[in-house]
């Protein structure tokens, strides 16, 4: 894996061993870059079942200040921590070994907010509680962004609070781009 553009363009990262973890394709994260056009730049970032850190590294390659890495897996989690130092990002970044609910709690409890928030669970996993969750701790800024990675097989199920703004298919994967606001 390497990250795609910005200041550590063409660098490479580690991603853990295993079937734990299913790391954004290169191509697929490039495109969800270009559909975010600059989003990134002095964004704070949450990248949540972070796994290798990919889509937070390269958000703060690209622009962003600050990055909080959420994952319980304990070889994402060491992985994720090599691909930090090895980037020299450690006094941007922030690494949370927790389940991601706990992890929402413990930032809430701290008042951060986030501009662009990454969420990549299992494909076997409902995003539509993680979303409400951050939601209703007020975790997104009002002008903010969910990036949703799932199974496009899957139906797509959105809280009340939060719309999607466009949506893309690659393959298997889908990729939506959720705001605050309502459906219309």
């Amino acid at each position: 894996m390497r990250i795609i553009a910005g200041r550590f363009g063409s660098r490479r990262i580690e991603a853990p061993k295993g079937m734990d973890t299913r790391p954004t394709l290169d191509q697929t994260r490039e495109s969800m870059f270009n559909v975010l056009q600059g989003e990134a730049e002095g964004a704070r970032v949450l990248d949540l079942f972070a796994g290798s850190g990919a889509l937070g590294l390269e958000a703060l390659s690209r622009g962003a200040v600050w990055a909080v890495f959420c994952d319980t897996g304990r070889e994402a989690v060491k992985v994720l921590r090599a691909n930090i130092a090895a980037l020299g990002v450690g006094h941007e970044t922030r690494v949370l070994a927790e389940d991601c609910f706990a992890a929402l709690d413990r930032l809430a409890s701290e008042e951060e907010r986030f501009d662009l928030i990454f969420l990549d669970p299992p494909y076997t996993r409902d995003a539509g509680p993680v979303m409400k969750k951050i939601l209703s701790d007020n975790l997104l800024s009002d002008s903010g962004l969910i990036v949703l990675e799932r199974d496009a097989r899957t139906a797509l199920s959105i809280p009340e609070g939060l719309r999607v703004r466009r949506s893309k298919i690659y393959g298997r994967t889908a990729l939506d781009f959720i705001t605050p606001g309502e459906e219309e």
